[in-house]
């Protein structure tokens, strides 16, 4: 195997981390004596040891001269006391002499200070590999070092010609079992699911995760400017009062239904306009600042899901395409609201991964002309 195979494999790795190590990014590590992998190791949940540890420890476990190895690791080690001591005196005192990163630290006040002190003290350092998929993996931690936001997947799911429902709002069911398996797994790292008026008002949704442990259902935003009736027959008003959020306008969020409402534990939001209706960006500061929201879904309609893409924050894209055609140009398009005439005006987008999913197809998309940095 090559580096860019091995750094792919580490990034695999560090994935199974996603969701327990907020706030910190998801890392992943191996160490290669040869062509053989001796050690693995990701970080698996916030305050637990490091990747770098991790895999360092798993190798030693196996009796390996470190001395010989290499050591693969997603992002630059830290050089500073944290929850956890340093990784560069890890790898020291291991006594591994080569060291091949990924990505640099983004924090701009620690970046290439983990490199730089192993280079120093006389260690082989490699750096850039595989960087796009590294940052990719910690595209979340970037969004929480540069904003004040929560971090955006939005998912969608349609048929082959683009279509999430039929001309009679018939959506059950465009994707596989499998699909909405993997759907509920995502929801089982998310703080809060965001859905539009359309959905809510027509779908009646519980928004429940199901079929993975979680220790608190996902909050529930329903961004609409018309509010229900307190005493409505909406299961997330029945059952589920206090961790439902309506993100409104001023006015309506003044208004006596707005109290009501309130009244039955629900959170009434006021949020600011912009040229594109509500700011969703101050909805998503609010999240992560009053309800320590650091992920977010949204699952809202075709409508909503272009907001979110065109104000910048859809930050990752989960789109499953199912193995069907209505070919009814009245059914309900995936993404609509915009006027469109040339085709150098259509929002471009990065495939990160696709896979089979069932008999659907997942992509993993993510924003194209978001840099390598992972500047906004």
């Amino acid at each position: 195997m090559n580096q860019s195979d091995l750094m792919i494999k580490a990034v695999s790795l560090a994935e199974k981390g996603k969701g327990k190590t907020c706030p910190n990014p998801c890392v992943g590590a191996l160490i290669v004596a040869g062509d053989e992998i001796v050690g693995r190791g990701y970080h698996r949940a916030f305050g637990e040891n490091h990747a770098e540890v991790e895999a360092i420890n798993d190798a030693l476990s196996r009796n390996h001269d470190l001395a010989l190895c290499t050591l693969y690791v997603t992002m630059e080690p830290c050089n500073h006391h944290g929850k956890t001591p340093p990784c560069t005196k890890a790898i020291l005192d291991s006594g591994i002499k080569e060291v091949v990163i990924g990505a640099m630290d983004p924090n701009t006040s620690v970046s290439g200070n983990g490199a730089g002190f192993l280079k120093n003290a006389g260690v082989r350092v490699t750096t850039g590999i595989e960087e796009q998929k590294c940052l990719d993996l910690i595209a979340d931690f970037l969004v929480w070092q540069q904003t004040s936001r929560s971090y955006v997947y939005l998912k969608m799911a349609s048929t082959l010609d683009g279509r999430i429902a039929t001309r009679e709002k018939h959506s059950r069911w465009v994707t596989s079992d499998a699909s909405r398996k993997k759907v509920h797994e995502l929801r089982s790292i998310v703080g809060a699911i965001i859905i539009g008026a359309n959905t809510f008002y027509q779908d009646n949704p519980k928004l429940t995760c199901r079929g993975f442990e979680k220790a608190r259902q996902p909050l529930s935003v329903i961004v609409t400017s018309r509010l229900p009736e307190p005493d409505s027959d909406f299961l997330l008003l029945k059952h589920r009062a206090d961790e439902t959020i309506f993100w409104t306008d001023p006015a309506t969020s003044a208004s006596q239904a707005a109290e009501r409402l309130r009244d039955m534990g629900c959170v009434v939001m006021a949020l600011d306009s912009n040229q594109a209706g509500l700011d969703l960006n101050q909805g998503l500061v609010r999240l992560r600042q009053d309800k320590n929201v650091h992920y977010a879904l949204c699952e809202g309609g075709g409508r909503l899901g272009l907001s979110f893409i065109e104000a910048g924050l859809a930050d990752e894209i989960w789109y499953f395409a199912a193995m069907k055609i209505l070919g009814d140009e009245q059914g309900i398009p995936v993404f609509h609201g915009r006027e469109t005439k040339l085709m150098n005006e259509a929002v471009n987008l990065r495939l990160n991964r696709s896979r089979m999913v069932g008999d659907d197809l997942w992509l993993r998309l993510f924003p194209k002309d978001r840099a390598l940095t992972g500047k906004q």
